[in-house]
């Protein structure tokens, strides 16, 4: 007869030992002679541990299937935007025009790189099952215990068992919750890139929400990024699981009590896999503004194109001259707040380059080197080289 959950609690209570008391309530069940053969010669740990592995494995796959969700969304977003120029911003800086679509993409190969990292990690822990015994050199498993052991993993549709004893040193596991910390991060990343493009002084996006939505209590106007707010939280939170998860790597000889971190490694993994839903939720309903987008290149009047005018220049008066006159009339721009038009009108150089070439040379639109091309290339890259078919 099966044994019921309460059962299970209530023999747990008496001898305090989670395996003891599964085996005591599933023997009730069992003949004599099956009740005397049960967990012959394996140890807790060897149970455990290997139906921990297939957990991870499960998970695996589910995590997969929603990267696999964000890999589609990242390729529609990005194709959708691989012409919308932008201002491309370093150290805070309004630097040169890029593309919304290029910077998209850059979380698209991000995610493929996941992909075959959780590829890898899954294929290690198909040799995770473990039957070894009690100090991991399989006394009292006889001396076939090596076969035994490759069958048990087999009837467990796992491959060959790892010969070396892993009970102890736990790498297997630590490593998938580093993988769910580097994740993490890599959603923190793109919350936090969000969470300042739609801030007021920005507004190049907007994370959809819907009109029955209060953003603050106090104050009706405010619409606030809670989406990516999560994901910046998540990616706080995740790694510090890992660090639970890695200090389970030190134990003690050949093995210390490894069963606390399963709770961690559950929490790890439900809160990645919401982490990654969110990350999915705000990339497929946000809003894109690709007005404003024009109008912040415009802030810093024409500065930006300070480098594409020293190339315009370069076949005229050489390359190294033209950076060292360009950088004077970008200082002269700024100091008297006056556009890069007007200053390089005011200079003795302005005779190179006339005005409908200068004109030219000044289109932020028209400045974007090769980014729609890149974007083509990563979405190619990423269908081409993942690690199986998101269909």
């Amino acid at each position: 007869m099966p044994f019921t959950m309460n059962e299970l609690r209530a023999e747990t209570a008496i001898v305090r030992h989670r395996m003891v008391a599964l085996l005591n309530v599933w023997g009730r069940s069992l003949s004599p002679m099956a009740r005397e053969y049960i967990h012959y010669g394996a140890t807790t740990v060897d149970i455990y541990d290997t139906a921990l592995v297939m957990q991870l494995i499960a998970a695996s796959d589910v995590l997969d299937k929603q990267m696999c969700q964000l890999e589609q969304t990242l390729i529609t977003l990005s194709s959708a935007h691989k012409n919308t120029v932008m201002m491309g911003r370093t150290l805070g800086q309004h630097a040169l025009p890029i593309t919304f679509g290029k910077k998209m993409s850059t979380w698209l190969g991000e995610n493929a790189r996941h992909r075959q990292r959780l590829a890898e990690i899954s294929e290690r822990l198909t040799r995770g099952a473990i039957l070894k015994g009690a100090v991991g050199s399989y006394l009292g498993l006889g001396s076939k215990a090596i076969q035994l052991e490759m069958l048990f993993a087999k009837k467990l549709g796992l491959r060959t068992p790892y010969a070396s004893d892993w009970h102890a040193n736990r790498d297997l596991i630590s490593e998938y919750a580093l993988f769910l910390a580097l994740v993490s991060k890599t959603w923190g990343h793109l919350g936090t890139e969000l969470f300042l493009l739609q801030s007021t002084d920005i507004g190049e996006t907007i994370e959809y929400r819907p009109p029955s939505v209060i953003g603050s209590s106090t104050m009706p106007h405010k619409v606030n990024p809670s989406k990516s707010e999560a994901l910046i939280q998540a990616s706080r939170s995740i790694p510090r699981l890992a660090e639970v998860v890695l200090d389970d790597s030190i134990n003690l000889f050949e093995r210390d009590n490894t069963s606390r971190p399963s709770k961690v490694l559950a929490d790890i993994s439900i809160a990645s896999g919401r982490q990654l839903t969110t990350a999915n939720k705000i990339l497929e309903e946000l809003i894109v503004k690709p007005k404003i987008m024009l109008k912040n290149m415009s802030r810093t009047r024409q500065l930006i194109m300070a480098q594409r005018l020293t190339f315009g220049l370069a076949e005229k008066i050489g390359k190294t001259t033209a950076n060292d006159k360009m950088r004077q009339i970008a200082g002269i721009a700024l100091e008297q707040d006056i556009d890069l038009k007007t200053a390089f009108l005011n200079s003795e150089i302005s005779q190179h380059l006339t005005l409908t070439e200068l004109d030219q040379l000044l289109d932020p639109t028209t400045y974007k080197g090769l980014a729609a091309e890149q974007v083509d290339a990563v979405i190619i890259e990423v269908l081409s080289t993942g690690p199986n078919s998101c269909e």
